[in-house]
């Protein structure tokens, strides 16, 4: 239990300080500023960033148990996984973001959501899921390799 924990704030830890650039940007500081339940830049940031790796670390554990120990097999089903958490992510995070938030009454952008707002919605989810896509596709590549 506690190396499942460790794996997931670990690895969200990590992609906390990786994806931080994003604060840059006076509109993501108040998306993260707006939400609840703390309502601090910092505080929700990371609370966030830490919540976002769980698909990841879910999935990885997944594919590691049910998947056979064959490595090209393994090898796409890490590929196939990391692939749909990134659409996924490029999809649900700024839609979530420019209309769910909205309409439950947490107003966040100062520019009205427009197509900036977008592409830095998007460009966010893209960067987030590298951060964990890189190092996958980098060992599924190794676990494809012939062993002999």
């Amino acid at each position: 239990m506690f190396d499942t924990l460790a794996l997931v704030f670990g690895s969200g830890l990590v992609a906390a300080v990786l994806w931080s650039p994003i604060l840059l940007s006076s509109r993501v500081r108040s998306l993260f500023h707006g939400l609840p339940p703390v309502r601090s830049t910092v505080a929700s940031y990371l609370l966030v960033a830490i919540a976002l790796s769980v698909p990841f670390a879910i999935g990885t554990g997944i594919v590691f148990t049910t998947t056979s120990t064959e490595g090209a097999a393994l090898s796409n089903a890490l590929l196939a996984m990391a692939f749909v958490l990134t659409i996924a992510y490029m999809g649900v995070l700024p839609l979530t973001s420019v209309i769910g938030l909205p309409r439950v009454g947490i107003d966040w952008d100062p520019t009205n959501y427009g197509l900036g707002t977008w592409l830095l919605l998007v460009t966010a989810a893209l960067w987030y899921a590298a951060v964990f896509v890189i190092p996958l596709a980098f060992f599924a590549f190794l676990l494809a390799l012939p062993t002999g």
